[in-house]
């Protein structure tokens, strides 16, 4: 536990470096109105904050920094509410306002909205990425060498692509592949399908069936199909590159490589069933790249019945009051519109 002084410490550090993306030191802290301590008072609670872990000291700098176990105490703890001010309120409800009858338009402008507002990269999935599961795989010889993959869904549709095998695997094999793929995957929800093709199926690939190449190559094009069905908006890619901690490009060429794979972005995202606005700061995310990032989310729902998932990628330096009440906005004018051309 903090005690109040190291709580009140912390959060102004986090407030501060959030605004100026500078190391905060204990004479700019001692000039806060609502910080009545010297200078080296609050150095020693700095030092204490840094040896329990809430901060860390830049090499070149006297000045200290949030360690995303001081970002994760302030949003827990000590992060008040913020209210929505007036001209981000006039935008957003100028934007649910117009919006007539296109989902696939509104979820693709609230993308570019989000990402205008927060100066952060958004995220929007839409519903059906939630809705729909593996019904049937199915793999059609055409010729030798080549095949034609089917993917169908729990909601009929229906996505082919042309496969290239080997000309000498047998119809045996292509009907072992064929019948394990079904066993495991069907059911499966689409956002869930590259996962799913772990390393165990590939193994029991490799058991059934003498062409193990052949078998990959048929995974990786069924999992394109699965993506083509896949409906993730991205909107303010480049925002990421304004700022500070990514001046570096071989910092944020990664990060730009993986918001261009829409399978990728929507493993940033939590199932729609997660219900409320959640923050997983850095290495939380389960995902290296974005070691230095925070994803802000939060779902949507259709007659309260969560669908979809809206989110913000930005540095762990984020504005996260601002973030997550902007979030908590969206997603409830977002459902209320969704419920509303349910009702017809």
């Amino acid at each position: 536990m903090l005690t109040p002084r190291q709580r009140l410490i912390l959060s102004a550090i986090v407030e501060d470096y959030v605004r100026s993306a500078e190391p905060v030191g204990s004479r700019t802290l001692s000039k806060h109105d609502e910080i009545h301590l010297s200078a080296a008072t609050i150095r020693n609670e700095m030092s204490d904050l840094e040896e329990m872990g809430y901060l860390d000291q830049p090499h070149t700098s006297a000045g200290r920094i949030p360690s995303q176990k001081g970002y994760r105490f302030y949003v827990d703890n000590l992060m008040g509410r913020v209210e929505i001010d007036n001209q981000t309120l006039s935008v957003l409800r100028e934007h649910f306002q117009r919006q007539r009858g296109e989902m696939e338009r509104l979820i693709h402008e609230t993308a570019l909205v989000l990402s205008e507002l927060t100066q952060y990269t958004s995220i929007v999935m839409g519903p059906h990425v939630y809705q729909e599961k593996i019904r049937q795989i199915q793999l059609i010889p055409l010729r030798p060498g080549a095949a034609v993959a089917i993917l169908v869904t729990d909601t009929g549709q229906v996505e082919t692509r042309h496969v290239q095998l080997s000309e000498g695997v047998s119809s045996d094999d292509v009907v072992r592949m064929v019948n394990l793929l079904n066993d495991k995957l069907a059911g499966v929800p689409l956002y869930r399908f590259r996962s799913q093709l772990s390393h165990e199926i590939a193994e029991e690939l490799a058991r059934v069936t003498e062409r193990y190449d052949d078998a990959m190559a048929f995974l990786d094009e069924l999992a394109r199909l699965a993506e083509a069905r896949e409906r993730v908006f991205v909107g303010g890619t480049t925002n990421i590159l304004a700022q500070p901690e990514f001046r570096n490009v071989d910092k944020v060429r990664p990060l730009l490589a993986l918001l261009e794979r829409p399978d990728r972005v929507s493993q940033m995202l939590p199932a729609a069933q997660t219900p409320g606005v959640q923050v997983r700061i850095g290495m939380e995310n389960g995902i290296p790249t974005l070691q230095d990032c925070t994803v802000v989310s939060a779902t949507y729902t259709i007659q309260g019945v969560p669908v979809g998932s809206i989110g913000v990628l930005g540095p762990t330096r984020m504005n996260y009051a601002r973030v997550i009440r902007i979030l908590e906005y969206v997603s409830h004018a977002l459902s209320d519109w969704m419920t509303k051309q349910a009702s017809g």
